[in-house]
Formats: C-alpha cells, structure tokens, sequence
C-alpha cells in the first residue's frame, strides 16, 4: 500500500504561510495540512485567499485537512451560537481552498461525552452544508477527551455516516492507549493519521505539544501502528505534526526533509 505523505505545519510553525507552502513542496510532501489562524493571519495582513489557492496549485499540493475548530464542545447559551458562526465561517474557508477535512478539538477541561457528542452532530450538520467533514480529535494532555478509545466512543455515539476520527502516534502513546484500542476502528473510520514521536524518559500522560520529536527519536511502536493502518486498508494520508521549538529554530527546509526520509522508512 502506498500513503500519500503530508506536512502538518506546525512542524515549521515560525515560518509564513506562503514558506510553509513552497517549503511543503521543495521538501517532496504531497500535500499540507493548513491551520485556519495562518490563514487569518495571511488575510489581516493584506493577503487573499486566491493567493493561496494559487500558491497550491503552482506547487501540486493538495490540502488533506485543515486545522482546527474549538470551543465548539464548551461553549454555553448565546456564546455557543457565536461559535457555530465561526464553525461555520472555518468550513466554508476550509472547503474553498479544497480540504475534505477539518479538525474538530474537544474541549481542555471536562466535559460530558454526551454533551460533546451532541455538539459534534451539529458540527456534521453544518459541514454538510458547507462541503468539509469535521473529523474529531482527542488530545492527551486535555481534560475531556484524551484517549483514543473515548474519542471512538464519540464518533459511534453521533450514528452520522460521515463522523470520523483523526488519530495521532504521540497522543496514542501519551495517553497509554493501546494498539488495541486502534483495531476496533475501522479503516473508513479513520480520516487523517498524524505521525510523530514522544520524547524519552518523560512518562506518559506527563507530556505536552512540545516533547514531540522527530519520527524515529522517541518510544511510541510507529511501524506497529502503520502496519495496522495498513491491515484496516486506511487510505488516508500520513501526516508528519511536530511542535517542537527545538526544530523550531533549525533550518526549516532541512528539518522537514528529514521528516520526509523518516516517514518513509516508517512507512516502508
């Protein structure tokens, strides 16, 4: 089986939208993961959506999701409303710059399953409308949903045929989620892969966004995890997600190339 292989952009988070871009596609992606808040950014200075839609099309990349929506699963009364116009407002952008998928983030502190679930349905209501499929994450280092088999549970609970999970290696690992917990999904379930690695010596459920490092440098079974993917016939894409200010401050090109090389060894 062959994956196509994207760049989450966190992975050069200090770079500008449009590097990003053309450094995605130096680099040998296929594709790259977009985060609406570069977007955003992009437009307040004077920037316009056609610009990165040509900016894709001049380099051959293809967006596989966008990222993120939140506060969709806390908000309360009147202030839930403002947030599904700007659920809203993040599909419609992600949809028009081609994604089929837009992350959909629990909420950091506790919160009911059955409230988030209900809250999802309506995220998968207004993504019909606006042609993007919120796919829904767990976070392990948040409060609500932080394992991979609650955030399954999610996705079972809203019966919508287009409720999808987003999985990710470090947030597998953190959470002490099993391989296990992954065989129960099946690969159509599974809209997006992020692949990333925790750092040694610092336990699980202790770390954070920052302590992920490079494919290949930490503990978390990788090749365990895609030769699952690959037995549940995935065909979604794997997409490298660091955040780590370390690589931060090197050479972005360079870091991302090796990401690259990395992946592939991975993935085989």
């Amino acid at each position: 089986m062959s994956f196509k292989i994207t760049l989450n952009t966190s992975t050069i988070k200090p770079q500008k939208l449009m590097d990003k871009i053309r450094l995605t596609a130096e680099a040998g992606y296929d594709g790259v993961e977009l985060w609406i808040n570069d977007i955003y950014e992009y437009i307040g200075q004077g920037g316009e959506v056609s610009d990165i839609e040509k900016e894709l099309d001049a380099t051959g990349l293809f967006v596989p999701c966008t990222i993120a929506l939140r506060l969709w699963g806390e908000a309360e009364g009147f202030e839930y409303n403002i947030q599904l116009d700007e659920v809203k407002r993040r599909m419609e952008l992600a949809a028009r710059i081609g994604s089929p998928y837009i992350v959909a983030t629990p909420p950091f502190m506790p919160a009911s399953l059955a409230q988030i679930t209900e809250r999802y349905r309506d995220l998968l209501e207004i993504g019909r409308a606006a042609g993007v499929k919120p796919t829904f994450e767990y976070i392990s280092f948040f409060k609500s949903v932080f394992r991979t088999k609650q955030a399954w549970q999610v996705v079972q609970d809203a019966n919508d045929p287009d409720a999808t999970i987003i999985l990710d290696a470090f947030h597998n690992w953190n959470s002490a989620s099993t391989l296990d917990d992954m065989a129960s999904i099946p690969g159509d379930r599974i809209a997006h892969y992020h692949i990333d690695d925790a750092a040694k010596g610092r336990p699980q459920m202790q770390q954070i966004d920052a302590d992920r490092v490079m494919v290949g440098d930490g503990v978390c079974d990788l090749k365990g995890e895609i030769e699952l993917l690959k037995e549940k016939n995935y065909q979604g894409c794997i997409s490298l997600e660091l955040f780590n200010p370390e690589l931060w401050r090197q050479d972005p090109l360079e870091v991302i190339k090796l990401g690259l090389e990395r992946v592939k060894e991975v993935v085989g």
